[in-house]
Formats: structure tokens, sequence, C-alpha cells
């Protein structure tokens, strides 16, 4: 008795998904400072200056602004980066993710 079974028998599907991506994102508040924002757009997220700057009008104007897309290990990185940079600096700055 041979345990060769055809090919044919077994045809299995490679389906290959990308990872889920998921949006940084800034929430407003009433404290803290546009120069704190922008610079942390520069530094955690190395946003050019004009990019900062229109991110943080969009916080404020609209009550949250995208930083950015990433894997959800980097999206994790940068918001508890923010969230310690704010907390050191005492600022009340939020920073979430969520799954694009």
């Amino acid at each position: 008795m041979s345990d060769y079974i055809p090919e044919q028998e077994f045809q299995v599907e490679e389906e290959t998904k990308e990872p889920p991506q998921y949006k940084v994102i800034l929430l407003n508040d009433d404290y803290t400072t546009f120069e704190f924002v922008i610079s942390i757009l520069k530094v955690v997220f190395n946003k050019p200056e004009p990019e900062a700057i229109q991110i943080t009008f969009d916080v404020h104007k609209r009550g949250y602004g995208i930083c950015g897309i990433y894997s959800r290990e980097i999206a994790e990185t940068k918001v508890m980066m923010v969230e310690q940079l704010s907390e050191s600096a005492g600022y009340p700055l939020k920073c979430v993710m969520e799954e694009e």
C-alpha cells in the first residue's frame, strides 16, 4: 500500500494578507501648547515643520489629527512615546491608535 496522494486531491489556496495598519491620532485638549504638539510631530513622527503645523491645526480645529499610518507595533510604540513625552513635560496630550 502506498502513502502517495495525488497532488490534485489537495489544492491549497494560498492567500497572503497584508497585516492590518493603524492610524495614530493626536486628540485635542485645552492645555497642550501648539509648540509642544509641533515638536512631538517633528520628533516622534519625523514630520517636516509645514506638515507638523498643518496637523496641529487639524487637532485644534477638528479635535484630532492623524499623525501617520503604521503597523501595530510601530503605532503602539509611537503612542507610548507621545504619552511619555507629554507626561514628562506636564501636558495632558492624548494619543490613540485605531485600525484603518
